[in-house]
């Protein structure tokens, strides 16, 4: 299922000023929205009770997405698999593992050697297993205001010029259109500098199947 878009029909029109085809409209803001979280390398709409596999073998987990959302409704649940048969340890937070941010780490290895130091007894200290299993949500419920600008900033550019014209002549009348109209709408360097801080460095992970 494809992620909810970052904008919406309105939004669009209200930031053009006048009515639109919705086929063309959805197109614009769904492109727009996938140029932005490739960029990103985030969902940033609010993703509930995903689940995924996470490589170990390090006294640091890093979930890929953020921000974390954690409350009565939307838990964090982390399970750690342990060779070919998947024994199954279920790793709790504040007694197996410390969280700041997205960052869950194990025990450190100069603690005495409780749970928190790490399961099956003979495991190395204070590292995760070889794959995690995490179920967790992100995003947010409510699309931020500069994101939402940059998409509209894209869409607008693609519903200017729809066709990718470099240049078109009507009778004496002409206009060259924009470098990032052409071939569709691209993040400039000012929209780069702004989604700085929903960026994250790449990271791949194996979703469970």
């Amino acid at each position: 299922m494809s992620p909810t878009p970052l904008a919406t029909q309105a939004d669009l029109e209200a930031a053009l000023q006048r009515s639109l085809d919705p086929g063309q409209a959805a197109m614009a803001i769904r492109r727009a929205s996938a140029r932005v979280r490739k960029y990103c390398r985030q969902e940033i709409s609010l993703a509930e009770n995903e689940t995924i596999t996470l490589p170990g073998n390090g006294r640091v987990l890093r979930l890929p997405q953020r921000p974390l959302v954690i409350d009565d409704t939307h838990l964090l649940t982390v399970t750690e698999l342990f060779g070919i048969s998947d024994v199954e340890y279920m790793a709790v937070e504040g007694r197996d593992f410390t969280r700041i941010g997205t960052e869950l780490t194990r025990g450190e290895q100069w603690w005495a050697p409780t749970r928190l130091m790490g399961w099956p007894f003979m495991r190395p200290q204070g590292i995760w297993a070889q794959r995690v299993r995490v179920t967790y949500s992100h995003g947010y419920a409510e699309i931020p205001d500069d994101v939402v600008d940059i998409v509209l900033d894209l869409a607008q550019m693609s519903m200017t010029n729809p066709q990718g014209l470099r240049s078109e002549s009507i009778d004496d009348y002409s206009r060259t259109f924009a470098a990032e109209t052409i071939g569709g709408a691209q993040l400039t360097a000012e929209h780069k500098e702004a989604l700085r801080p929903y960026r994250v460095a790449a990271f791949s992970v194996a979703p469970v199947t």
